[in-house]
């Protein structure tokens, strides 16, 4: 069991039997009274965002939560679907839940899922992925006014920004926790 000493941002709760996790925190201490421990929660399950003030002294469950090793086969109407490397099993995994991940996932890429029961919730990306640009617009010589970057589109459908010498066709490597363009990578 958690106290409310323990409350941190990141710290994943079940409430109303449901996981959560803290995405904002902050502690007050009026003149007089106890001490309030302000949380916005997030809905591990729906996505759901909202506020909920503790005073000192409660006590809260820790989520039930456990990740398993994971192996991305292909999305289909269901959602993304991944198995289980020991067991074989099968998870599907609806596009909302994964926002903006579905966009790094390649075939047969190795994830850690976060399950919650038998219900995926979430995936854990490795740091970097290599996707090809399928789209860019061709470098404009003297054009220097947009900082030497340009829109590109990469196979699996997400846009960044690029450097000018990036064209389509080229492999480049993108960090999958800020979405950002890294390197070209030769073939």
């Amino acid at each position: 069991m958690y106290s409310c000493a323990d409350l941190k941002k990141g710290l994943k709760l079940m409430i109303d039997g449901e996981p959560h996790v803290i995405a904002q925190f902050d502690f007050t201490k009026p003149g007089k009274g106890q001490a309030l421990y302000k949380c916005k929660l997030r809905n591990m399950i729906t996505g759901a965002l909202f506020d909920r003030t503790y005073r000192s002294g409660e006590s809260f469950e820790p989520a039930q939560l456990e990740e398993r090793d994971m192996q991305f086969l292909y999305k289909d109407e269901s959602g993304y679907v991944f198995m289980d490397q020991k067991s074989y099993e099968q998870t599907s995994i609806a596009e909302d839940v994964l926002g903006d991940d579905q966009y790094f996932l390649v075939d047969n890429m190795e994830v850690k899922v976060l399950m919650f029961g038998e219900r995926g919730i979430g995936v854990t990306l490795r740091n970097f992925v290599n996707l090809r640009v399928t789209q860019s617009d061709p470098w404009v010589k003297g054009d220097t006014a947009a900082g030497n970057n340009k829109p590109a589109t990469v196979e699996s459908g997400y846009t960044l920004q690029v450097p000018s010498f990036v064209d389509e066709g080229t492999l480049i490597q993108i960090d999958t926790r800020t979405g950002e363009y890294v390197t070209r990578v030769k073939e």
